[in-house]
């Protein structure tokens, strides 16, 4: 796959506020906010998260600025990232129904393995996450199934007028020993972006927001 372009998460708002697709208003919708950047309310980190999400774009809290660490490498089904002492890698591969368990309501799609999940919400998902892995200067993190088994049709990039970008990245702290792994996935039935947070080199919890803009 040809070099990608890393994009302002500002022009993406922008972006997407005029070409966003809208979710089909008869799809019954089990899915929660839950985890939404919205209800996140540990100020030091949500000041953070603002700095690189969608969902906070318009939180305007001043921080201090975070290292980035970009994609090194880029796939149709991974990307790697390398830089800082971290390395992080995320594969997909193909969904196979016949290992799920799939529950309709009418003609849609609602849940998978009994959870509600993200990615082309309605339909049979085309792929899966298959591994996500991070090491932090030697010290591999346990990122859990649960934290990527309800994510699907994950896209590394998308096109913009043509041109191929990604807001893909890793993002470090200057202070409290957090690191985020950032994912930012374009559907046509609704995006939704993850960001997985580690503190002190555990795994602590993950912000997900779906539908934006």
């Amino acid at each position: 796959m040809k070099n990608a372009k890393q994009f302002p998460v500002f022009a993406i708002a922008i972006f997407f506020t005029v070409q966003g697709f809208a979710q089909n208003s008869d799809m019954p919708d089990s899915r929660r906010k839950t985890e939404s950047f919205e209800r996140f309310h540990t100020m030091d980190v949500r000041a953070e998260l603002a700095t690189f999400t969608l969902a906070g774009i318009g939180e305007g809290a001043p921080t201090t600025p975070l290292e980035k660490v970009p994609y090194t490498s880029l796939g149709k089904d991974s990307i790697v990232f390398e830089g800082g002492g971290i390395k992080a890698e995320v594969t997909t591969a193909p969904f196979d129904p016949a290992k799920h368990k799939l529950n309709y309501e009418d003609k849609y799609l609602v849940r998978i393995d009994r959870r509600p999940y993200y990615g082309d919400y309605g339909k049979v998902p085309k792929t899966e996450i298959s591994k996500v892995m991070l090491i932090i200067r030697g010290d591999t993190v346990n990122i859990p199934p649960a934290a990527y088994s309800d994510l699907f049709n994950l896209h590394f990039t998308y096109l913009d007028k043509g041109v191929e970008r990604t807001t893909d990245a890793v993002y470090i702290s200057k202070v409290g020993q957090r690191v985020y792994l950032y994912l930012y996935s374009r559907n046509r039935t609704g995006s939704y972006e993850v960001t997985w947070i580690i503190q002190d080199r555990r795994y602590l919890r993950r912000i997900l927001d779906y539908d934006l803009m």
